[in-house]
């Protein structure tokens, strides 16, 4: 069973489908929180409360809009594009990352989201 999340920040939001993994079980287990956005190329990560080991299927190059949790930071990191590091326009990712489910929509909405905003978690009814 999936389960929708909405993320918030002060020019949009976008709703994120979790597929049931365990990184998912805890980080809507934690909902609502605030975090503080940080951007890296096209990628929008923030801290969460949530602690969690690397799964087996963590990947490190995902198509953009992948949800993915940043076991390293304790962060959700969200890609809509190219990072820093990545090869022929990937969304490659800083390390392997647990998935988590997708970007409903169009994921450059992320493009609007600024290093500092402050950025609000909620489970979308």
């Amino acid at each position: 069973m999936t389960t929708k999340i909405r993320i918030e920040w002060p020019r949009g939001a976008v709703t994120l489908v979790l597929e049931p993994t365990p990184t998912a079980a805890q980080l809507v287990g934690a909902l609502p929180f605030t975090a503080r956005a940080e951007t890296w190329g096209e990628e929008v990560y923030f801290t969460t409360p949530v602690t969690a080991k690397l799964e087996s299927s963590a990947k490190q190059v995902v198509p953009p809009g992948t949800v993915c949790f940043w076991v390293d930071g304790d962060a959700l990191a969200l890609p809509y594009g190219p990072t820093p590091i990545s090869k022929q326009g990937e969304s490659r990712l800083v390390t392997r990352c647990n998935v988590l489910g997708q970007i409903v929509g169009d994921a450059r909405a992320l493009a609007s989201v600024r290093a500092g905003d402050s950025i609000r978690v909620t489970k979308e009814e």
